[in-house]
């Protein structure tokens, strides 16, 4: 009777042990955030994201924009990770005409239905009862830079920004894209064209995101086209309803665009983040820099890595969130 006593006593002390180490490794595991998909309304459009909420919040939030004709699961989906690993509510979208969204004609980049999702997005994150209305900042990553601009001199609740290897939309960096004035002038051609045709006929003349200059795709780089053209099919397996095409029109919005101007109007506090190899290349972000009025901005330069490697190199998507991070702390207290 002792031994079997004896025997049930071990078996509820081992039982006991077992428990407490699978709580402790439960523990362990604790994940730092949650996502969800959530939708909000720009305009008439519906659009669909994705909500990352922190398991211990910082008490700040972001919404994120990303590179021209981009779905939510490609650059956003990262630094959205991020930086709920470092506290931050964080929101990642497709924009009007984009992926899951509405929005007519479909993949149409145009200047000021992105800077209107960008305020909507904020009206949608204002409307949590989770979320500080006065610690919301914006991200935004490649052409996103431009349409995050806008926003935040249309908009005073985006308290600060960081922009991350912008594609600048710039004079000169359309002429760069295009290998020259007369190639640009075609280009602006072709899309003014388009643009009459569509609100003639309603038809849309569609374009390749990324393909040769034969025929007449935005991007042109073999670089940028290998990274892109997985996304199409899913061959990645990384999900998103990106489509290697774009409105012809579009094109009116991106290569007529100037960016200095929207640039001299800023009063929020701004950060740049760019690198030798980045798009606009290495001069035209520091002239653009130089032009801000503000002295609440800070340029932080990396090495020499390629514009694809901040949409999907864990690494330096960390180490630029690192610096994202730190300037929304020290902006925190400004204004």
């Amino acid at each position: 009777m002792k031994i079997i006593n004896l025997f049930v006593y071990i078996i509820c002390i081992l039982g006991s042990y077992t428990a407490s180490a699978e709580n402790n490794h439960a523990r362990e595991k604790t994940v730092p955030y949650q996502q969800q998909k959530v939708s909000f309304k720009s305009g008439e459009n519906t659009l669909q994201g994705i909500l990352f909420t922190p398991s211990q919040s910082n008490g700040k939030t972001v919404t994120l924009i990303g590179p021209v004709g981009y779905v939510k699961e490609q650059a956003p989906l990262l630094y959205g990770q991020s930086l709920a690993e470092k506290g931050y509510t964080a929101l990642i979208y497709d924009p009007s005409s984009h992926g899951e969204s509405e929005g007519e004609p479909r993949r149409t980049e145009s200047a000021e239905q992105k800077t209107l999702d960008i305020i909507a997005s904020v009206d949608y994150l204002s409307s949590l009862d989770t979320v500080n209305q006065s610690e919301i900042y914006g991200l935004a990553i490649c052409q996103g830079v431009n349409w995050m601009i806008k926003a935040v001199n249309r908009d005073k609740r985006i308290k600060a920004m960081s922009l991350v290897a912008g594609h600048y939309l710039d004079p000169e960096v359309a002429e760069m894209y295009n290998g020259g004035k007369e190639r640009l002038k075609e280009v602006i051609s072709k899309a003014e064209k388009a643009k009459e045709k569509y609100a003639a006929t309603g038809e849309v003349d569609y374009i390749p995101i990324v393909g040769s200059i034969q025929q007449d795709a935005l991007l042109a780089s073999p670089h940028v086209y290998d990274w892109y053209i997985p996304w199409e099919n899913n061959a990645n397996g990384l999900g998103g309803k990106w489509e290697n095409r774009i409105s012809q029109m579009s094109l009116l919005d991106i290569w007529q665009a100037d960016v200095a101007k929207d640039l001299q109007k800023i009063k929020k506090p701004t950060l740049f983040i760019h690198s030798d190899k980045a798009a606009s290349g290495s001069s035209i972000p520091k002239r653009l820099f130089s032009v801000i009025p503000t002295s609440d901005k800070s340029l932080v330069w990396f090495e020499d890595q390629f514009q694809t490697m901040f949409y999907d190199d864990r690494a330096l998507i960390k180490r630029a969130v690192g610096h994202v991070d730190k300037w929304f702390n020290e902006t925190r207290n400004l204004q």
